[in-house]
């Protein structure tokens, strides 16, 4: 076992006995084994949510880096163009399952074996028991179940103004798209400049060149693990997956007459929230289980840099744009939409 994970169970379980201990006046836990066992079923809860949520918030950063810059053409001053997008995303079989053991867990067992394949939040429905034994009753729960997906498609409207001096602001925004087993949600702001303007042969060519920097926030929720013990509901049934990142990009392009033919080079870097929300489970009368775990999930939250390619085409008819495109790297993501210059 790595040992951050090493080093994350003792904390949560070391956490877990202190506050036990702390709030043992109102607790029906009457023993130290009993009160040391809440600190590792929070201990395997934690070690169970970063397999699970991070393949989805990785694949949550693709899904809103591309497609910002529709193209790097200058265009007149206060321009406004207008578009509605839908994004599909291709769900890569490789981050859709993880493996289990007995020996990774310090309070829960695999029913029937010692260890399993289950999905992660962007996999199928497949599920297994775990078990265990916490003051005197036995603790039985699903592994929680993917989105079952092999693409995730959902729309967005983008739109953009041109500002003095080949400068354009973008922005896009999303509504709460509703997933099999969750929810996702992205918007976002940032700044282009053209900066072809400057070379007079290129602009007389139709070649187009363009540096953008972006700003996007990504909220992904999906249902957790639904606990019920001798002492109440655990409250930890929904995962929420924050993150913000910041693109950097560069764009070129080619007119042929209606037709323009764009690539951009994509870098971005994101940072990564993780916490457990939805309505607070009963336990919480005795011990704050909501807050100490999201405390401890930030020693998962990670930052991240990717690199992206995309290759994108623009098809004029009159004011109305045709557009579609696809970026890849790590995982690869399409865009189709269409736009209306004003």
């Amino acid at each position: 076992m790595p040992l951050t994970q090493k080093l994350m169970r003792k904390s949560v379980a070391i956490i877990g006995l202190f506050l036990a201990f702390f709030f043992t006046q109102k607790s029906k836990a009457q023993t130290p084994e009993e009160i040391e066992q809440i600190g590792y079923l929070l201990s395997d809860a934690l070690l169970y949510s970063q397999q699970y949520i991070v393949p989805a918030t990785d694949a949550a950063v693709y899904q809103a880096s591309s497609a910002w810059i529709l193209s790097p053409k200058k265009r007149k001053k206060w321009d406004v163009n207008l578009g509605l997008f839908t994004n599909v995303f291709f769900v890569p079989k490789s981050d859709r399952t993880f493996q289990i053991e007995n020996s990774d867990f310090q309070f829960f067992e695999i029913e029937g074996a010692t260890s399993a394949t289950v999905p992660t939040a962007i996999g199928n429905d497949n599920q297994v028991y775990l078990v265990g034994e916490l003051g005197g009753e036995q603790i039985r729960l699903k592994t929680p179940e993917g989105i079952n997906q092999e693409t995730v498609i959902y729309p967005y409207l983008q739109g953009g103004i041109e500002l003095p001096y080949g400068f354009e602001f973008v922005a896009r925004y999303s509504t709460k798209t509703k997933l099999k087993r969750g929810d996702y949600q992205v918007y976002g702001f940032g700044i282009k400049h053209n900066f072809s303007q400057y070379f007079s042969k290129l602009e007389a060519k139709n070649i187009h060149f363009s540096v953008a920097s972006i700003y996007s926030k990504e909220d992904i929720s999906f249902d957790f693990l639904d606990i019920n013990t001798a002492y109440g509901n655990l409250g930890i049934n929904n995962l929420n997956g924050l993150v913000d990142t910041f693109h950097f990009q560069l764009s070129a392009s080619k007119e042929f007459k209606r037709f323009e033919l764009i690539t951009n080079f994509i870098v971005n870097h994101s940072s990564f929230e993780y916490v457990v929300s939805g309505k607070k489970g009963s336990i919480e009368e005795v011990i704050p289980i909501q807050d100490v775990i999201n405390g401890l999930l930030k020693r998962i939250a990670k930052d991240k840099t990717n690199v992206l390619g995309e290759i994108s085409g623009r098809y004029q008819i009159s004011k109305i744009y045709l557009q579609s495109s696809i970026a890849f790297g790590k995982f690869v993501n399409g865009n189709i939409g269409v736009q209306y210059q004003f």
